[in-house]
């Protein structure tokens, strides 16, 4: 028998990697309809996070799989609208909630239906902070005024500041240029508790130059954190990005983040695989690091609780239906199993850094190193642990670098879910999601006025 090497190259880890998580999203992220008016009632003694989704955007980005409409404001009012009814169905159910955050689409239009809704969400629950994202063309002293009070952190989806890519995107028309946003983001610095700015890397066209001007620039910026992802492209996507920006090398990846972790090193700290800080003690970036369970509402939201993942439906309609008749617009559920709840914690601690053993043996009456002793092995095998105690595990570089290829990959397969959750659309639904000059695989129909 072959023995084992002592270590693996990082560049084998991650096709491992890779493949292995492309096999669990097949297995564990087939979904099963879902027939009950609402999802279960809170355990008490549990923390639950509140996200709240909006799927409305002035520009779709082709890269984006998100449950995303192309804004029109009356559309978007009746859909705050419903929103808040399904917060207070949330409410009557018996949760309660620290800490809201609205993602989307883009949640700051309208900009008076957001404050409504955060306002009520302050009435029903006991929120304490509240993380919001926008576009950098809302980043206006007019935003800024009536956010500031109610948001503590502020996400701006950037992307990039280089105008030739900003126009690869399909972002540069809509949301400005790189300088515009710069200057926004100067002129907004510390008037939030967080300032967070997103950055993709290993755009198809991007080269190390731009990402190093992207990385000096979110220094010059002032911002708090930073979260520098790498392109998350579904199938669909993929094959989209290939005919009109090129293909993704996935070769490339490692080699960006090595650089963006060595450019970013004498300004920020990584707080998680991918999100860099400031400072210690800032709110972070990824609300599934401190909240293992979570309710989601909103069409296209995604809840996790009990080890159950439930998905509101992608239909306009059929959310404010389900809202109006007093349920949740739950049509999606998965069961976890035991060990793939265990494989979940493994993945999410990690992902922020850190693994607690005592707590994972007291949620789950087992070591990790026996309840997931190939994980284990292949994780010492790579070299992705330093400072290994008896009551927690520690990433190296390396070991960062492998959590965020396992995350790029189980958001990949979460992407793919939502790919099929919006081509399995009714008919007149797909000029919503995509607007009149695309082509829909569906026979056309009536359009918004049937809807909502």
């Amino acid at each position: 028998m072959t023995a084992l090497p002592d270590r693996l190259p990082v560049s084998k880890s991650e096709r491992l990697l890779t493949h292995v998580m492309n096999w669990q999203n097949r297995r564990q992220l087939q979904q099963q309809p879902f027939d009950g008016p609402r999802i279960p009632d809170p355990e008490p003694d549990v923390r639950y996070m509140l996200y709240a989704h909006v799927p409305f955007c002035e520009q779709l980005c082709p890269y984006c799989s998100f449950n995303r409409y192309p804004y029109r404001e009356g559309l978007a009012r009746r859909y705050f609208r419903t929103l808040r009814e399904e917060l207070r169905l949330v409410a009557d159910q018996g949760y309660d909630f620290t800490s809201l955050y609205v993602g989307g689409g883009t949640p700051t239009q309208p900009i008076d239906e957001l404050c409504a809704t955060i306002d009520l969400a302050r009435e029903l629950f006991s929120i304490t902070e509240v993380s919001c994202e926008t576009n950098p063309n809302h980043l206006t002293r007019e935003y800024a005024d009536v956010l500031a009070p109610r948001v503590q952190r502020l996400s701006v989806g950037v992307q990039s500041f280089d105008d030739g890519l900003l126009r690869q995107m399909e972002r540069f028309d809509k949301y400005g240029s790189g300088s515009w946003a710069l200057r926004r983001l100067q002129a907004l610095a510390g008037e939030f508790q967080s300032l967070n700015v997103d950055i993709i890397f290993n755009f198809p066209g991007q080269t190390d130059a731009m990402l190093r001007r992207d990385i000096e620039l979110v220094k010059e910026s002032g911002c708090d954190q930073a979260t520098f992802y790498p392109l998350m492209a579904s199938r669909a996507v993929a094959r989209t990005l290939a005919r009109t920006a090129g293909r993704v090398d996935p070769r490339r990846e490692h080699r960006c983040f090595d650089l963006l972790s060595d450019e970013l090193s004498d300004a920020f700290e990584p707080v998680s695989a991918w999100t860099f800080s400031r400072r210690r003690g800032g709110l972070l970036d990824e609300y599934i690091l401190d909240y293992e369970q979570y309710v989601g509402v909103g069409s296209g939201a995604f809840s996790f609780l009990r080890g159950g993942l439930y998905v509101e439906t992608f239909s306009l309609f059929d959310y404010q239906a389900a809202v109006v008749a007093g349920r949740t617009g739950v049509t999606g559920f998965r069961q976890f199993s035991r060990r793939d709840q265990m494989r979940y914690r493994f993945l999410m601690e990690l992902f922020g850094m850190r693994l607690d053993k005592r707590r994972f043996l007291t949620d789950f009456g087992v070591p990790v190193e026996r309840a997931l002793p190939l994980e284990m092995a292949f994780m010492r095998l790579s070299r992705a642990f330093c400072d290994e105690t008896e009551h927690e595990l520690r990433l190296t570089s390396k070991g960062r670098y492998l959590l965020l290829a396992m995350m790029r990959q189980f958001f990949v397969g979460v992407n793919n879910v939502r790919d099929r959750a919006r081509a399995a659309l009714p008919d007149g639904q797909w000029e919503l999601h995509f607007g009149a000059d695309t082509v829909a695989p569906v026979a056309s129909s009536p359009g918004e006025s049937g809807l909502i």
